[in-house]
């Protein structure tokens, strides 16, 4: 009799402590999920062929507003003018330097034909792949180009990079959007690819997008500067309203937290408006419109480059870059601290003389030299780099004896505690 009443009494108490080991679990459970950290994502935006002086004077009540969460510059394209990075301030090239982090001189696509991409420069989305293969990427562009041979989609030297998500080449669609000499079909492409962006972004959040719209381009070839380019700027600004939107969307319903960056390719010319291409100051005069926090003094106080938005998205992301691939990056962050900016090498009777602009002064800085470029003839090739002498930062400059490393060819690296800067130095023969 004993055993029939505790039997009840031992089972009862069996339920009551499975039933508060699952309350206990629930409740870590959602005490973990409210204070976990949300999950970073990043688009970037170009649209094509918009100065500066354009982008300051438009109506553009979205940009301004994304602004404000943000932050505005001016910023530019084109390498150094007359330099040994002097890039065409042409379309695919300025595209290629944002997804590279480099000028002309590394990734080797010098007009719109994208000939010869030195693959050797991965580009943000193969880093990105690479380090995080299963989290997803998208790319929404009025250019098949851009996935197929920038990105590399279809180049096995690339990896032959698939983007989970990808809408893009209606422009060869000639049924659904017959080419007529207004372009108006470009403007129709346009749209329905910012709206397959924003629904893609509301739906399924991909880690990193790449959104192209081309309208912008196409009336400044065909008016210059006049009504029809800046309606087109105007209808661009609402284009960017509806990825916001969708953006916001996601912030709002998920553990999600959001960067974009909006930039354009290239400037253009001070006499019509219609051309670019060259070196002029506004053809290599742009812009960039971020939400993005903790930008620093060199975004806001300084001309950036568009080689910069790259390993900004790198720092945002959390991509861990070899060392290789980080001695090559032209580009510096926008956001968080920097040892320094704008580095200079002059070589000069077995000398080079090497100088940078401090920012942070804390620490030392290393600097490294190569006489090989192995790493831009690809096939996994490496530079063997000699540590020549450590200063301190907020010295700005360093003197190099290259007695015992004679050369033609000198790469140089500046290694500071919060950022790498870099530069060749190229001897006449």
């Amino acid at each position: 009799m004993f055993l029939i009443h505790i039997l009840p009494n031992l089972l009862q108490a069996q339920l009551i402590n499975s039933s508060m080991r699952i309350i206990t679990f629930l409740l870590i459970f959602s005490f973990s999920a409210a204070f976990a950290q949300p999950v970073k994502k990043a688009v970037f935006v170009i649209v094509d062929g918009i100065p500066a002086d354009v982008i300051e004077k438009v109506n553009t009540p979205v940009l301004d507003m994304i602004a404000t969460k943000g932050g505005y510059t001016r910023a530019y394209v084109g390498g150094e003018k007359a330099g040994y990075t002097q890039t065409p301030t042409i379309s695919a090239v300025g595209y290629n330097s944002l997804l590279t982090g480099t000028w002309v001189n590394k990734h080797n696509v010098w007009d719109n034909d994208i000939a010869e991409p030195n693959y050797s420069y991965w580009n943000i989305f193969r880093l990105f792949n690479k380090q995080y293969p299963k989290k997803t990427t998208a790319v929404f562009s009025t250019w098949l180009d851009n996935r197929t041979k920038l990105i590399g989609s279809e180049a096995p030297a690339a990896g032959n990079l698939q983007p989970n998500f990808h809408f893009d080449g209606l422009e060869l669609d000639t049924i659904r959007f017959p080419h007529d000499k207004e372009s108006r079909y470009i403007h129709l492409i346009d749209e329905i690819v910012t709206d397959t962006a924003a629904a893609v972004i509301k739906r399924n959040g991909p880690d990193l997008s790449w959104v192209y719209l081309e309208y912008t381009d196409d009336m400044g070839h065909r008016y210059g500067d006049s009504k029809q380019f800046y309606d087109a700027v105007e209808t661009m600004d609402k284009q960017i309203g509806r990825l916001w939107q969708a953006i916001e969307f996601r912030q709002n319903n998920f553990n999600e937290e959001w960067v974009i960056y909006i930039t354009t390719d290239h400037g253009r010319d001070s006499i019509s408006g219609k051309n670019h291409g060259g070196q002029s100051e506004r053809e290599r005069n742009t812009w960039i419109f971020t939400n993005a926090k903790g930008l620093n003094e060199y975004f806001f106080k300084q001309q950036p480059g568009i080689v910069d938005i790259m390993p900004t998205l790198i720092s945002w992301l959390d991509i861990n870059v070899g060392r290789d691939h980080k001695m090559e990056i032209d580009g510096i962050s926008l956001t968080g601290k920097l040892s320094g900016i704008k580095p200079q090498a002059v070589y000069q009777d077995n000398n080079i003389h090497v100088r940078w602009t401090a920012m942070d002064s804390t620490g030392m800085a290393k600097i490294w030299i190569a006489t090989t470029n192995y790493f831009k003839a690809g096939g996994g090739g490496k530079d063997s780099y000699q540590l020549m002498a450590t200063v301190p930062v907020k010295a700005g400059e360093a003197n190099i004896n290259t007695s015992k490393i004679p050369g033609q060819f000198y790469k140089v690296v500046i290694e500071m505690p919060y950022n790498l800067l870099n530069r060749w130095v190229i001897l006449k023969k």
